[in-house]
């Protein structure tokens, strides 16, 4: 997988048409990988709403997957991609390219699409400060991861909706 690749690839063809509008083959799963910890979002079915699902340690995260994918039909990861200000690859970047490549190998009939996550970090505080979260909690960093994941899910949902 190439980093250089495009951020952002959308594909309509795996929408199907449904009484009322338009249903996805599967659930969108987002990952904000970080070397310690990754923070883990999916859609509901009808891939209508982002939801934070959990955090997970990183080293553990594939084989989340593996049992995540046996029990829910998953159509696409979702992967935040560390870019700097001028829009290069951040340095964790080499770390999630690295786990992007382990998951293609064992997930192979699930694409993964790229998006920026610059500022999820500081829209998650933002977002735990607004829900009235106590500063105790908003210093819980697996829940920050959590709503980290969930709002690369939600920008690339919007992102494609636009489209």
């Amino acid at each position: 997988m190439n980093t250089k690749d495009t951020i952002l690839n959308i594909n309509h063809s795996s929408k199907v048409p449904l009484e009322g509008g338009f249903r996805g083959a599967g659930r969108l799963l987002a990952i904000d990988y970080g070397t310690k910890r990754t923070g883990i979002a999916v859609t509901d079915p009808l891939q209508l709403i982002a939801n934070g699902l959990t955090t997970v340690r990183s080293h553990e995260l594939l084989q989340f997957l593996e049992n995540y994918c046996t029990t829910e039909k998953v159509e696409k990861f979702i992967i935040g991609m560390p870019r700097t200000l001028r829009n290069e690859n951040a340095e964790n970047a080499k770390y999630v390219n690295i786990f992007a490549k382990q998951c293609a190998q064992k997930f192979p009939h699930i694409p993964i699409v790229f998006v920026d996550e610059r500022f999820t970090s500081t829209m998650a505080h933002q977002t735990m400060r607004a829900a009235g979260l106590k500063k105790t909690d908003r210093r819980n960093k697996e829940l920050v991861d959590t709503i980290s994941a969930t709002i690369i899910l939600q920008s690339y949902m919007e992102q494609k909706n636009n489209f």
